[in-house]
């Protein structure tokens, strides 16, 4: 994120403005907007992405897999740097406006529409990555188990999965929101988020999150909340363990430092583990 600024007050939505249109729409409803909003750190991103490829591969990465690739930003900026790339999402508007821009820059594209707890590759990745917390909209243990089984099948043996997720801390009080802005051109988008509620025993995690737009022709709000799955740090140890067909390997915070690697704790919230394919016992 970029431009961050005072974070709205703990489990309060900002007061509405009466003089912008609110529309209470999922914001992956509006890729023009949620590629701007996401937009910010695609260069430290891809950079992190082929650093850890070249550091933590066994062999040199060609093909780049992303679940929940949205509207593919990251798939672009890694394709415009003569990869092969593979990207799905559950989403028809996020995939359609992935392939579009693929296909205005007369570029192949293979983005499709899938659910990432259930899918299968036409060809194995060298290395997947899901960096922005996507993993936690899968809601149930069943779902996430079947995620990780998966990607054991899209990527090879020796390959890597780079996985970014904000964990609930334990020995630390959570995060309860935060601000930051976008712009591109006369386009300026305005993101603020906030924590609805937590249950810790149902591990359900609610958030508001609102898009400010503003436009030479108008403004415009977009409200949506974000229910996500909550995972403590041995929680997600233990969903990574299950099966025995991934180690960690390393682990980073959000900075995307890769000579900053981390040491995860209880107190840890941004998370991106390095994860490598084991071969099958």
């Amino acid at each position: 994120m970029t431009d961050a600024s005072s974070s709205p007050s703990p489990r309060t939505a900002p007061s509405p403005n009466s003089t912008v249109q609110e529309l209470n729409e999922s914001i992956y409803d509006h890729p023009k907007y949620y590629d701007l909003v996401f937009g910010a750190d695609c260069a430290a991103e891809t950079k992190f992405i082929l650093g850890c490829a070249e550091r933590y591969s066994n062999r040199p990465a060609k093909r780049f897999f992303e679940p929940a690739c949205g509207t593919g930003r990251l798939l672009y900026s890694l394709a415009r740097r003569g990869h092969d790339v593979d990207g799905l999402d559950l989403n028809p508007k996020a995939i359609e406006f992935c392939n579009a821009r693929f296909e205005r820059h007369e570029m192949p594209y293979r983005a499709f529409v899938a659910d990432m707890s259930d899918f299968r590759l036409r060809k194995k990745a060298d290395v997947a990555f899901n960096t922005i917390n996507s993993f936690r909209h899968l809601s149930t243990e069943a779902a996430a188990r079947g995620h990780f089984d998966s990607m054991a099948d899209a990527v090879r043996v020796g390959g890597l999965y780079l996985l970014g997720v904000h964990l609930t801390p334990t020995d630390a009080e959570p995060s309860e929101g935060e601000s930051w802005s976008a712009r591109r051109g006369h386009l300026t988008v305005n993101t603020h988020m906030w924590t609805n509620s937590r249950d810790p025993k149902r591990r359900v995690e609610k958030f508001g999150i609102r898009f400010d737009i503003h436009r030479p022709s108008g403004s415009v709000r977009i409200v949506d909340e974000l229910v996500l799955r909550s995972y403590t740090m041995r929680q997600m140890n233990a969903l990574i363990d299950q099966g025995g067909r991934w180690e960690i390997v390393e682990t980073f915070d959000f900075g995307y430092d890769l000579a900053d690697p981390i040491v995860v704790n209880p107190s840890s919230e941004d998370v991106v583990y390095v994860l490598r394919r084991r071969r099958s016992k």
